[in-house]
Order: structure tokens, then C-alpha cells, then sequence
């Protein structure tokens, strides 16, 4: 119950133990095309979808190679620990970083970006979390979107723990380039990449002055092995394939407006539990996550004692605290196959039990009921793989 990876599906599993065949196989083909077309459902696109080999971080790293150049302006929203990390990366790559820095536990205001934007016209790229979890809040791209456009730019985001977790629009928001992770709301092992590109993207990419400085990360190139030509490019990871296969299936079997309530009504469950236990959610109602919940630590209860006891005792990990909420806060993660009530109230029942060890008294049964009443009032979707 981290900030991920969540539990893998034993089915994932066994997908991925399936016998290897080669990249180039046209069988292999055959899937490639099924899983781009089943990725278009999952983002909400006709346009381009596949994978990049690697963790999300490849896929983060393949946007910004691909959609500027060295010089290029490239504003980035930051307003947590992994928009941080897209600054990093871009200066590495001799990107013109402009960082917008505004709070962390906050949506960004729009027109922050705006007044950026009209600060550097020359901009080619504006890049944004969807989900941002370090600091467990939901960001408004749509909006982020429609202004790049409206100056020119690309828009690129980060949809790692956004993706069959929560709403999201590829198309009907406009976007540019989104990047995910296997790991999270679709419940496989890391280590791949889903994304999404837009025609718009794809054009600006295969006529840029200069290829990008990354062969391997080249968005195009990895589009035109996954496109129906299926152009020879690196040695695709078979097995993480056949898993994201399988788990994105699962996730359109169940349906991602079933999905997306199942992740709304167990978050719900679990705020209920934690306010009955006293504890503090920095995050506003506006402003959070339903697939991960930042909770304050009370006065005098210590981060790291806290999450050893209960991953030596109750086997339940949590998340710490990063950037600017380190030691301040655990941050606990209800995504894809890990998110149901018995987890829920396996955490809360180890709280009410572990929190007077550490000072902080609570009133025994509490939690359970709270998160029981508010799912009964709003139940959670069974899950069934």
C-alpha cells in the first residue's frame, strides 16, 4: 500500500511467464498491434499509443529528448518531488529550463502558467504531472494543455499513477505526449512504460532540424516498430509485454469508469477510517488523489519506527514522506490490485492497534466503523480478476 508498485495480478504473472518469441516474430506482431490499440482505449485515443522499454522514468526521458532540442525553452510545472526530477533530467539534456515552482499539497493555478507563458513566447514545450505523489494532488492538464497550444507549444505530462486510476482524456484534453508506469493503477510488475503521442507530436519529432541526441528513447522510431510496418528498433522486452497485455485487458474488462469509481470509493473508505483516528490529510478535497493519500504524522510519532512496525508485523507497506514532506507525513497508496476494502481495513485496524504504542491514543474501533458507514454509503466495485 505504497506509492507503488502495487500488487501485480497473478494473472500478469503467468502472462509473463508465457514462452519467449522473437521481437521480430510476426506473431509477436500481432500482439503489438492488439496491445496499441487496447493502450488507445486506456488513454482515451485514436492517435498514437505503445511503450517505451523501461521504468516511467524512460518514458519521461523519451518526451523530453524527443519533443525539444538543446536551447530549446521548456517550462515545467513543478510542485513536487517527481516535477523536480523533470528539471533535473531537462537541464542534463541542455534543455532552456524555466520551473515554475508554486506549493506543494496544492493544484497549481493555471494562471500562473499562463503569465509564464506570456514571459516566453519562444517556448516549445510545457510539461506537467497529472498526479503528482509526493504531494498526493491532481493537477488540471487539461487546462495546462489548452494553454501551450493557444502560445504554440507542445504539452507533455506525466500520468503515471493518473492512468486507469482516475479520469483521463488523451484526446478530448488535447494532449501532446503522456507517459505512465506498468506498475501502478495497472497492477504489473515495473519496468515498462505505457505512452501516448499525438499526430501533432509525432510530426514535430520527424521533422525537427536535428534528430533527437537519444537513438533508443527517439519516440518516432519506437512509433514506427509498434506502427504497421514494425521497423526493426531495439529488442523489445517480450515478457513485460505479454504482462502489460494482460493487465490492460483486465483494466477494460472491468471498465475504467468502474475502475475509476472502484479507486474513488475505497480512498473515500480510507479518509473516512483516518480522520476517525484524529489524523491529519493536508491535502484539501479539491486538491487530492484518490490513489494516494498523504497523511500528517501526529507530534511526536517517528516516520521511520512507524512504517517498520507495520511492514514487520502486519506486512502492510507505506510510503515516506519525499522533498519537502519528508519525515512529515506517510503516504499510502490504494491503486489497481491492491485497491480493495480488505486492504483498507487491514491498515486501519493495524493503526488502531500500532498508534497508542507511539502516543497517540485512539478510540478502539473507530477507524473501521467510520470507513464501514462511508462504504456503505458509497460501495466499492467488487473486484474480481
Amino acid at each position: 500500500m505504497g506509492p507503488g508498485p502495487s500488487s501485480a495480478n497473478p494473472r500478469v504473472l503467468r502472462a509473463m511467464s508465457l514462452p519467449i518469441i522473437g521481437y521480430l516474430d510476426p506473431a509477436f506482431f500481432d500482439l503489438l498491434d492488439e496491445l496499441s490499440g487496447m493502450l488507445g482505449e486506456i488513454f482515451r485515443t485514436d492517435q498514437h499509443s505503445f511503450a517505451v522499454a523501461g521504468a516511467g522514468s524512460a518514458g519521461m526521458e523519451a518526451g523530453l529528448v524527443s519533443l525539444a532540442s538543446p536551447g530549446d525553452t521548456v517550462i515545467i510545472c513543478s510542485y513536487g518531488y517527481f516535477c523536480e526530477r523533470q528539471i533535473i533530467m531537462a537541464e542534463r539534456l541542455g534543455l532552456n529550463v524555466v520551473a515554475i515552482r508554486t506549493e506543494w499539497g496544492k493544484s497549481m493555478d493555471p494562471q500562473v502558467l499562463a503569465d509564464t507563458l506570456r514571459d516566453h513566447p519562444e517556448t516549445q514545450l510545457v510539461v506537467g504531472i497529472h498526479a503528482e505523489t509526493s504531494a498526493g494532488t491532481i493537477q488540471p492538464i487539461a487546462e495546462f494543455a489548452r494553454l501551450a497550444h493557444e502560445s504554440g507549444a507542445l504539452f507533455m505530462t506525466d500520468v503515471v499513477t493518473s492512468l486507469a486510476g482516475c479520469e483521463l482524456e488523451f484526446d478530448k484534453w488535447k494532449l501532446d505526449f503522456a507517459y505512465s508506469g506498468s506498475q501502478k493503477c495497472l497492477a504489473a510488475p515495473p519496468g515498462i512504460s505505457p505512452v501516448a503521442l499525438s499526430e501533432r507530436a509525432l510530426s514535430y519529432i520527424r521533422n525537427r532540424p536535428n534528430p533527437p541526441s537519444s537513438w533508443y528513447l527517439d519516440l518516432s522510431l519506437i512509433a514506427d516498430y509498434w506502427g504497421p510496418d514494425h521497423i526493426a528498433h531495439h529488442t523489445a522486452p517480450v515478457s513485460m509485454i505479454y504482462g502489460l497485455r494482460e493487465a490492460v485487458a483486465m483494466a477494460l474488462n472491468e471498465t475504467l469508469e468502474v475502475r475509476w469509481k472502484r479507486h474513488e470509493a475505497n480512498a473515500a473508505a480510507l479518509r473516512a477510517g483516518l480522520e476517525a483516528l484524529n489524523l491529519e490529510l493536508p491535502i484539501s478535497e479539491k486538491d487530492r488523489l484518490d490513489q494516494l493519500t498523504v497523511v500528517k504524522l501526529p507530534q511526536g510519532v517517528d516516520d521511520v519506527k512507524l512504517r517498520k512496525q507495520l511492514i514487520e508485523e502486519y506486512s502492510i507497506e507505506v510510503g515516506r514522506g519525499l522533498g519537502e514532506f519528508a519525515g512529515e507525513v506517510v503516504r499510502i497508496g490504494l491503486m489497481g490490485e491492491s485497491c480493495v476494502p480488505a486492504n483498507v481495513f487491514a491498515l486501519l485496524n493495524a493503526l488502531e492497534k500500532i498508534l497508542p504504542e507511539h502516543g497517540w491514543e485512539v478510540a478502539k474501533g473507530s477507524a473501521i466503523s467510520a470507513a464501514s458507514a462511508q462504504l456503505a454509503e458509497s460501495p466499492s466495485p467488487l473486484y474480481s480478476a
